[in-house]
């Protein structure tokens, strides 16, 4: 039996202990697991090809940068809290500086799969282990030309694949199948600080296993043989890895086989998708503890869109409600997992949310504003990352969506503060001027306060892409539900990524606003009761369709609730996003309501 090895950083190569470390660990587990053989083992060398680059951190500053942001701290990748960079460690530096230089030099990531596609041809293992930086070489490898790969099996640990930076930067903003592995087993450490994060993938030649683990005086728990040693890698890799080679190489090769004559449209699909479900979350907050930020109308829009979602088809007990003092930044991400995790092909998912929103200015690793993110105000919104939910957090949840699920995500709010034209509340917040400051300068030809320049540059690219009902990429606003992070920061670049690694790009929902992002969303009052002026619109345009028995697609549907709420006056022009096949489309749950059986 046969181990083919591919370390990761801190020139391990020259670590005399690095091997051997290793082999300890991979036998212990075998005997842990049962299993009387003793494997031969085989290395990957690659450290002169980074040293043949003559690169380092400063020579990829901007790629560096963005993965340290990507890996301190987090909602919901459980990074490494709110360490300042000045108290990461060398390691960590040098991970940093290793992984960005893979990143930004193509022809080094070239050269990296030449070299190992020629060993394994060389060595025909049948196991590949892979760790840190080792792990992207073999994916990258691996999606481009999984031939020698073929009914083998790999496991990955203290991986870097599914990071943001590099998901985007590289793979094009979404992670898919390895064809015609015999399986991949993915170690994931929730306490492993080098920019590591899960890997969403639903597949059925994909396997994530946990591997929680605090290693003494180790505050990065990156070591490759707590991954191998685990007691959850025992019982749930080596346990299964070893069945016999010939059926395994056998059964690789045939599945192999059909994925080279289906192409890469295939990858990731089903072979028989599960009956479609439906889920729907929706949320609402008045209650804000600032008596000038209460709303009137949010709570009333979440009864009128259940009814509504309700009178569509959805039964009661698939749609959850969050309201009010209930609604935290923790208690919508709870909920928003229990909506998002473990989606399949054909599923249809549901998102509302009616509340304040607001814009803020995100901080780089050097402490720099450099982009504004909107986002949702929980009732615990206090201006802070850790209380708001923002697309960055929001994305890891959506964007490995497999593409024939349905996800519809309705934002009845705004992301700035101000008045509407009769005086009332809209939902949208201003920053506080400490925060605002961070968005301005000082201009001494004029003596005025004046937008920075990237802040004018992103608006622009907001402006242009709701003109054309699209997305940008990382470089404008980062607008709730587009993944904007994760479409690279050159169109060309990121539109070669996803050809390269056969797929469409990050999962894009069907995104329904309230207004453009420099408008105010409007709350209305239909007699003595408030609602936001887009759901209320939103419903009776559906619910008058429904009666009488037409149904629309969502590009109608916006179309007319557009019109409807310029006939009443209001100045906000709600927008819709999504691949234009789902919007064209008819809604599939609109004109298809579940009678319910009456007594008697």
């Amino acid at each position: 039996m046969k181990i083919f090895c591919i370390h990761g950083v801190s020139h391990e190569e020259k670590d005399n202990a690095f091997r051997p470390a290793w082999e300890a660990a991979i036998r212990g587990a075998l005997l842990a697991a049962g299993e009387a053989m003793e494997p031969s083992f085989a290395y990957l060398e690659y450290d002169a090809l980074f040293a043949k680059s003559g690169a380092n951190f400063n020579d990829y500053a901007e790629a560096g940068l963005r993965l340290l942001a990507s890996g301190i701290g987090g909602l919901f990748t459980g990074g490494a809290g709110t360490r300042g960079l000045g108290e990461v460690g060398s390691t960590v530096r040098w991970t940093a500086g290793m992984v960005a230089q893979w990143v930004a030099d193509e022809t080094l990531r070239a050269d990296l799969r030449k070299l190992l596609a020629t060993r394994l041809a060389a060595e025909e293992p049948d196991l590949v282990c892979a760790h840190s930086l080792g792990t992207l070489i073999a994916y990258d490898t691996f999606t481009q030309s999984p031939a020698p790969m073929a009914g083998r099996k790999l496991i990955t640990f203290g991986s870097q694949i599914a990071n943001p930076a590099v998901r985007g930067d590289v793979f094009g903003g979404r992670i898919v199948p390895i064809s015609g592995i015999g399986h991949w087993y993915h170690l994931y450490n929730r306490n492993d600080h080098v920019f590591t994060a899960p890997i969403r993938l639903d597949d059925a030649s994909f396997t994530q296993v946990q591997t929680p683990f605090d290693k003494p005086n180790d505050l990065l728990n990156h070591d490759a043989a707590f991954y191998l040693g685990h007691p959850a890698t025992v019982a749930d890799v080596w346990r299964r890895v070893f069945t016999p080679p010939s059926k395994s190489r056998a059964l690789g090769e045939k599945v192999f086989d059909a994925a080279l004559r289906g192409g890469n449209a295939g990858r990731g699909k089903r072979a028989a998708a599960p009956a479609p479900n439906r889920k729907a979350l929706l949320i609402g907050i008045n209650q804000y503890p600032d008596p000038a930020a209460r709303l009137e109308g949010c709570v009333n829009d979440v009864f009128r869109m259940s009814a509504t979602l309700q009178e569509s088809g959805f039964a009661p007990d698939e749609i959850r409600v969050v309201l009010d003092s209930r609604a935290t930044a923790e208690g919508i991400v709870e909920r928003l997992h229990w909506l998002l995790d473990d989606t399949r092909a054909g599923d249809e998912r549901f998102l509302f949310y009616s509340g304040h929103g607001a814009q803020m200015p995100s901080l780089n690793p050097r402490g720099e504003s450099d982009r504004m993110d909107e986002c949702l105000c929980p009732v615990d919104f206090d201006w802070t990352a850790a209380h708001a939910i923002t697309d960055k957090q929001f994305r890891e949840l959506y964007t490995q969506l497999p593409y024939d699920a349905r996800f519809i995500a309705m934002f009845d709010c705004c992301h700035s503060g101000g008045m509407t034209r009769d005086g009332g509340r809209p939902r949208g917040l201003t920053p506080p001027d400490d925060i605002r400051h961070r968005a301005l300068r000082w201009d001494a030809d004029s003596q005025m306060w004046v937008p920075r320049e990237w802040v004018s540059a992103q608006k622009e690219a907001a402006r242009v892409a709701a003109d054309k009902n699209t997305v940008t990429n990382a470089r404008g606003m980062s607008r709730l539900g587009c993944a904007t992070g994760l479409r690279g920061h050159d169109d060309k670049h990121y539109d070669a990524a996803r050809k390269a690694y056969g797929h469409q790009g990050p999962y894009l929902p069907v995104l329904l606003y309230a207004c453009r992002e420099s408008q105010l969303a409007a709350e209305y009052r239909h007699g003595v009761t408030s609602y936001g002026a887009f759901t209320y619109c939103l419903s009776e345009m559906l619910g008058a369709e429904r009666r009488r028995g037409r149904n629309l697609s969502f590009a109608k549907l916006m179309e007319g609730v557009q019109a409807r709420i310029k006939d009443l006056g209001y100045v906000q022009t709600p927008q819709w996003v999504g691949p234009k096949a789902v919007l064209q489309a008819d809604i599939p749950w609109a004109a298809a309501p579940r009678r319910t059986a009456r007594r008697g």
